[in-house]
């Protein structure tokens, strides 16, 4: 699965190639108030260590409220890569944008997981980026790896704005 996420990159860049030319490609975003609700999908997970027999498609729902241009508080429940139920919660901050796609990371806290702290609550940062088009968008989590509890990846989740 790594590889059809790793085989995508070329289109990627082909499609964003028009925007590298454009003045304003790497900008940084307005803080501005906002309030928009969007319910969020689970995650599909495409594991760097594809081997171990992980559970890359990780069914869930979660909310998101953007508050800033910014900010957004998020928080959900998932079906995790062990397969246990996780639930999050925290915000995801980007600061900048790349074209049309915002930078930043999420910061939230997670449980579930039964070889990070027996399944407790643990606080945890990850890169995210964020895009959107009107009333649909897709956040995109780089997940590190932290020893043998937790496994990296690179997961991807879907979006529906619901109130502006």
């Amino acid at each position: 699965m790594i590889s059809k996420v790793f085989n995508t990159f070329p289109l990627l860049l082909v499609l964003a190639a028009p925007l590298a030319q454009a003045d304003d490609f790497f900008t940084k975003i307005e803080a501005e108030p906002k309030s928009e609700v969007w319910i969020d999908s689970g995650f599909w997970t495409a594991h760097f260590d594809s081997g171990k027999g992980l559970n890359g498609n990780n069914k869930g729902l979660g909310a998101e409220y953007r508050f800033s241009g910014t900010m957004a508080a998020v928080g959900g429940r998932f079906y995790n890569s062990d397969r246990e139920w996780s639930n999050y919660a925290g915000v995801i901050w980007q600061p900048y944008a790349v074209g049309p796609v915002r930078v930043g990371a999420a910061l939230a806290a997670f449980d579930g997981y039964p070889r990070m702290r027996n399944g407790g609550w643990f606080p945890a940062v990850i890169p995210t980026l964020t895009y959107d088009y009107q009333r649909v968008g897709v956040n995109i989590g780089i997940i590190p790896s932290y020893k043998d509890r937790l496994y990296g990846g690179i997961s991807l989740q879907l979006k529906l704005k619901v109130f502006e």
